[in-house]
Formats: C-alpha cells, sequence, structure tokens
C-alpha cells in the first residue's frame, strides 16, 4: 500500500494525513505493508513533504510579506533544492484577518532562493502558490540584485502597488550564480500575468484585493512589463503572456526572467520525491486531500499521483474531506472510488475539527473493502 496524499487544508498536514491512514488500515490488517509518501503540488506544505521525504531541512531569516522578519525554510538533499514561496511570502505570513493586497512583496522569496544558492546547489524546485502578494516577483528579484526606479531613481515602494511608479528597471546587479543553476518553476496554474485571466483578476480577491484594487494592480504590472521590455526586449511581454507567469501574484512572471522552466507542479514533485520506484512497489495507491472538486482535475496532487498511477496500471483510492465529483469524474482522472470524511460525519464542521481520527474511521473502510 502507498499512501501518497496531500495535505487535508486547515485541519491535516499531508504527513498527518498519511500516519491517519496508515493507523486505520492497520487496524483492519495489523502486518499490512504500508509506504508513506507525502505529497505537495508546489504550494504550501511543499518543502514539508520534501523533508517527509528525506530532504534536510534549512531555516533562515527572511522578510515576509509585510517586511517584518520571518523564520522561513527549505530542503535540501545533494545538489538539488525545494524552495517554496509560501514559506516567506504566503498568507500564512500575515497577521489573522489582515491583507495587504497592494503592498505585500515576494522580497524575502528572493532571499529563500539566494540562501538556496548559498549551498551550493545546482538544482532548484521553485514552489509556488498560497501567496499573500502581487507584485509580479519584483520584490524576490530586488532580493537577488535587481533594482526597480522611478522617475526620480529611487526605488519604488514594495508591493505591486509600488510598481505603478516603476520608471526604469536595471538587472544588472541579478545574482550571477543564477545563470548556472536549473531553476524549475513549478505550480498548478497557468494563468498569464495579467488581463482577465490574470494574477490579479483571479487570484486578487482572494487576498482582500477589491475591485478598485484589483485594477490598479493589473494596469501596475502591465507597466512593470513595458518598463521591462525597455530593459529585456520582446521576451519580456512574452513570458507575461505564459503559462504559469501569472502563478502566485505573478512571482512565476519573475522565476521565468530569471530563466526558469515551468513545469507542473505535481509532475515535479513526484520526481523530485521518488515516486515512480514507491509506485512500482505498491498494490493499491491512495491519495486524496481536504476537497476533491472540479479544481483537483487541472493540476492539484491527487490527480496527479492517480495519472501516474493508472500509467503503471495499479488501482487508487481516494480520501478527502469532501467530495464534490461525481464517479464518472473520478473514473476519467483514475480514481475508482473516493473516500470522504463526511460520510463517517455528515456534520462539516465536526469533520474539520476531528478530522484525524475520522480519517482513521474512514481508511479502516478502505482497508475491508481491499484489504480483506
Amino acid at each position: 500500500m502507498l499512501v501518497a496524499a496531500d495535505k487535508f487544508k486547515g485541519s491535516l498536514t499531508a504527513v498527518q494525513v498519511a500516519e491517519r491512514v496508515s493507523a486505520g488500515l492497520r487496524r483492519v490488517v495489523p502486518d499490512v505493508e504500508v509506504e508513506a509518501l507525502p505529497v505537495a503540488d508546489g504550494g504550501d506544505g511543499t518543502v514539508d513533504a520534501a523533508v517527509a521525504a528525506g530532504f534536510e531541512r534549512r531555516e533562515v531569516r527572511v522578510a515576509g510579506p509585510l517586511g517584518d522578519e520571518v523564520t522561513a525554510a527549505f530542503a535540501l538533499r545533494g545538489d538539488t533544492a525545494v524552495v517554496e514561496m509560501a514559506e516567506a511570502s504566503g498568507l500564512q505570513r500575515l497577521p489573522a484577518g489582515v491583507f495587504a493586497p497592494l503592498t505585500a512583496s515576494t522580497y524575502g522569496s528572493g532571499e529563500l532562493l539566494r540562501a538556496a544558492l548559498d549551498a551550493g546547489v545546482r538544482t532548484i524546485v521553485f514552489g509556488v502558490g498560497g501567496s499573500a502578494t502581487t507584485d509580479g516577483g519584483a520584490g524576490m528579484l530586488s532580493a537577488l540584485g535587481a533594482r526597480f526606479l522611478d522617475a526620480d531613481g529611487e526605488p519604488v515602494p514594495p508591493g505591486g502597488g509600488g510598481l505603478a511608479q516603476v520608471a526604469r528597471a536595471d538587472l544588472s546587479g541579478l545574482d550571477p550564480r543564477l545563470g548556472s543553476v536549473d531553476l524549475v518553476l513549478a505550480s498548478d496554474v497557468d494563468n498569464p500575468l495579467t488581463g482577465p485571466k490574470g494574477a490579479p483578476a483571479v487570484y486578487g480577491p482572494q487576498k482582500g484585493a477589491s475591485p478598485d484594487d484589483v485594477a490598479a494592480l493589473d494596469a501596475a504590472l502591465s507597466r512593470y512589463v513595458e518598463v521591462l521590455e525597455a530593459t529585456l526586449g520582446s521576451r519580456a511581454a512574452e513570458y507575461a503572456g505564459s503559462p504559469g507567469a501569472g502563478a502566485a501574484g505573478g512571482i512565476g512572471y519573475g522565476a521565468l526572467l530569471l530563466g526558469a522552466r515551468f513545469r507542473a507542479g505535481i509532475e515535479v514533485m513526484l520526481d523530485v520525491l521518488g515516486f515512480a520506484p514507491a509506485l512500482e512497489r505498491a498494490q493499491l495507491v491512495i491519495t486524496g486531500e481536504g476537497s476533491l472538486d472540479q479544481q483537483t482535475l487541472h493540476g492539484k496532487a491527487p490527480a496527479g499521483v492517480a495519472t501516474a498511477a493508472r500509467a503503471a496500471g495499479k488501482e487508487v483510492v481516494a480520501v478527502c474531506g469532501r467530495l464534490a465529483l461525481p464517479p464518472e469524474a473520478l473514473g476519467r482522472a483514475g480514481i475508482r472510488r473516493a473516500y470522504p470524511l463526511t460520510d463517517a460525519e455528515p456534520d462539516v464542521a465536526r469533520c474539520i475539527a476531528e478530522a484525524g481520527p475520522l480519517l482513521e474511521r474512514v481508511a479502516e473502510r478502505i482497508g475491508r473493502d481491499f484489504l480483506t
């Protein structure tokens, strides 16, 4: 048995999901062999998944989205680092109930990348998602040596709103070590930077942006691209329209400017975590996440796990807090059956509060259905 599930957001980490599923299975078949491989799709929880797979956790003090210092982590194994932008610049780094859609900065994410470079890595998997920011990666680039100046030659204020004032971009000071690393942009979204499907319009409201804020951020990011065109030529505009440029408030765009190659986050992470050899050893794969819904089918971890498992001829079932997909959609995704916590406890609030014990009960059902 291979348990390769993502977190249940707000309830259980991916590591805890694997522990609870394993415990439930062993209640039914005490000697069952269970291999746990917590997974993530590049968003929050990515570093934890890498550490669970054997990477070393490295902590560093960096700037949070509002400029205050926070302790963030990246994962290191050999010459590969897994860097998660949410560790430095994620919504969880904001005080409860506080949003800063115009001023939150990705500067700390750039500091995390710099720390990975200091560790001597050759490959950086840069997982992006769960951001508090919409600054197009300008803060990240600044931490790596770029300068964004206003008409008076002064640095523009932090955050996406400050980019409305940008008049000149100077990338000559970018850390030269970036040219010798393989930078992989790992994301589960393929939005462009601006426009109706861009970062401000689609994701800005989740970060507290009002309709006026969305319009201001879209205009500021468009200005940012125009100024970068003057420095870099047409590729600055091409990158802005590329898949993944709008990821995590546009930090994907900044990564593309650094020469990153965009890959679906779950595909990258399955490679990094060693999923293929674990899959070979498995008879049944259990995947899952907090909510199995339409978003799951568009690059989320359970869909990626199921796709890889189906290609290897392995059967897949899923656990989840809430199920919002019909059986035929699950089947098309390669998932034979889903086991939601709401089957055991219809009250959603109790499902969230008691997710661990409920998940063990659900795993017992899987054990009875597939192991006895």
